[in-house]
């Protein structure tokens, strides 16, 4: 007789690129979208979602990672051999809505959505395959008095949540002005698609990789540390000269740098463009943000939608890790125009904007530098369990704590006294209600106040210890149980 062979154990092991989320984060989580919610909401942006499959042809091929096999997205295919994708951000799902339902809807129209996302490419610090992202878009206005309030927007939003002016900036440029170098050097029409895709991602990683970086990908390409080569989008040295002068960081304040910016453009749609940020720069002035929105001509944005103003913001105090390293985050709101998008759907021209907040990447950054943790949350109550045969009177003194508005619970484990005082400190229990036979027969509980009675050993006066041992541990006859919990929540601001 054989044996059965026994399936092998799956390794319980986290996929690359995704992270588990405690409590503590979520937590912190909800109170940084609450604080977003709430700015946007003071601009008058509504709430809106999708849903996080979408059909991939919906979603278009927008990506910067076109060398990973699914293009930067998780893809699969359903029972009627359509293909479907995760969402890689919000934007191109509120593309599809509004093609959807354009007649119905107030134009402009105005969202905000908060969500995951997904991407199928390389993780790095605060960089995650699957992350947050709270977005607000304006859809039908063509102004760029739209891309100017939601550059202020960001700003307002930073600093909403604890970032202090001069800790960050929001950087400004134009794809326009871009478009009309790389027309200008033979790279106009649909057949150089690809190619000005190429060029884009490579201007996009200037400030990581530099002036000498960009060149090598403009180029012939690039090897990095690791040896692997990236190949470059094959320009000729003076075409890339042209393309890294138009694109480099330029001195001065905003109108020194779009000057600057005149002398190197030669095409009407570059002129175009640079009038644009003109309009934007003294919109942005006048409101009282043109020390934080800066024309920057570094910002392109990989993502291959883009048709007008593009922006980002940074954090500029210096982050280092929990190894000390300093690392850089990159951009962590970021957003532009988008006059195309919608047209996909409908074959017309209509106008929108937009700006997301990468919630993950922010939090990430603002936690290393100790600005935002989310308020403190205290575990529940919990009522210890002294004797078994009695899990009724603790259910019946847990319940009457809850319906007076507390958080508590009854301990369900099967440990003794000690590992359950142990497993009330780990869940960061305020007090704990105690009762045994002799309690029971007094109708009394004990409420042990675990916060004061962790302070009780750096006490050293005698008579202070005395007293405050005393209201640490305390008897109270059974119907005030809720009163005296209470009163010890209160006592530590619950």
């Amino acid at each position: 007789m054989t044996k059965k062979t026994e399936s092998p154990r799956p390794e319980a092991r986290l996929p690359k690129g995704l992270q588990d989320i405690s409590s503590a984060e979520i937590r912190a989580t909800e109170a940084m979208l609450g604080t977003i919610r709430s700015v946007f909401e003071r601009y008058g942006f509504e709430p809106l979602d999708t849903p996080a499959i979408e059909y991939t042809d919906a979603l278009g091929k927008f990506l910067p990672d076109q060398d990973r096999p699914n293009e930067g997205v998780f893809s699969f295919q359903d029972d009627d051999e359509q293909w479907l994708s995760l969402r890689y951000d919000l934007t191109a799902p509120l593309a599809r809505y509004v093609a959807e339902n354009f007649q119905s809807l107030p134009k402009p129209f105005r969202r905000y959505q908060a969500g995951p996302v997904w991407r199928n490419e390389k993780p790095g610090p605060g960089r995650f395959r699957q992350f947050m992202q709270f977005d607000a878009d304006t859809v039908g206005a063509p102004s760029v008095a739209a891309d100017a309030e939601l550059c202020m927007l960001a700003a307002d939003t930073l600093e909403a949540l604890g970032i202090p002016r001069g800790d960050y900036v929001v950087k400004v440029n134009n794809r326009k002005v871009l478009d009309g170098v790389l027309e200008s050097i033979g790279l106009g029409g649909e057949e150089n698609a690809a190619k000005r895709l190429t060029v884009l991602r490579a201007i996009d990683k200037f400030d990581r990789l530099g002036r000498d970086g960009v060149e090598l990908l403009l180029g012939k390409g690039r090897k990095d540390e690791s040896g692997d080569f990236t190949k470059g989008a094959g320009l000729s040295p003076d075409d890339v000269g042209r393309v890294v002068n138009s694109t480099c960081p330029l001195p001065g304040d905003n109108e020194t740098i779009i000057t600057q910016l005149l002398l190197l453009s030669g095409t009407a749609v570059g002129e175009e463009g640079i009038s644009e940020l003109r309009t934007i720069s003294n919109l942005v002035q006048a409101a009282g943000y043109g020390d934080r929105v800066r024309i920057d001509p570094t910002v392109v944005r990989g993502l291959e939608y883009y048709t007008g103003p593009v922006f980002e913001a940074e954090l500029t105090a210096p982050i280092t890790d929990e190894r000390g390293l300093e690392i850089r985050l990159g951009s962590v709101v970021s957003g532009g125009r988008y006059d195309g998008l919608v047209e996909r759907f409908t074959g017309e021209k209509v106008p929108a904007t937009g700006i997301s907040v990468g919630v993950s990447r922010l939090l990430f950054g603002l936690q290393l530098l100790g600005k935002f943790k989310g308020d403190a949350v205290r575990g529940p109550v919990v009522v210890l369990v002294f004797d078994k045969d009695r899990l009724a009177d603790y259910q019946k003194m847990v319940q009457a704590l809850r319906d007076a508005g507390i958080r508590a619970e009854l301990y369900l484990g099967s440990s003794g006294m000690k590992a359950q005082m142990k497993y009330a400190d780990r869940r960061g229990a305020p007090c704990v209600v105690i009762q045994g036979g002799d309690e029971k027969e007094r109708g009394e509980v004990q409420i042990k106040d675990l916060v004061l009675g962790a302070g009780l050993t750096a006490i050293e006066d005698r008579e202070e210890y005395l007293k405050k041992q005393a209201e640490a541990q305390f008897a109270v006859p059974e119907a005030d149980l809720v009163e005296a919990v209470k009163k010890v929540l209160a006592r530590h601001g619950g």
